[in-house]
């Protein structure tokens, strides 16, 4: 997998296969990790409810409701992704 990073401060191109439990925050960065946040549903002992996720797997909150969670990744200026 060839993934080209470009920018002012950093032009790499990484040509190996990339372990994603070990992937670098220069890679994070070019995945939208500050532009996408995933949601997950989850069980918890009150019920379902939706976990959100930045890229790196870090848990940022959690939702009652699916629309709920994306409308809080909205209003932090960024896109939500389901995870199924």
């Amino acid at each position: 997998m060839d993934i080209k990073i470009e920018n002012d401060a950093l032009a790499t191109t990484y040509e190996t296969a990339v372990n994603v439990r070990h992937i670098s925050s220069e890679q994070l960065e070019y995945l939208g990790m500050d532009e996408v946040a995933y949601v997950k549903p989850v069980m918890t002992q009150t019920g379902l409810a939706f976990s959100i996720h930045a890229a790196d797997g870090r848990q940022l909150a959690l939702a009652p409701s699916e629309a709920l969670a994306a409308a809080m990744i909205i209003q932090n200026e960024m896109l939500p992704k389901p995870v199924h």
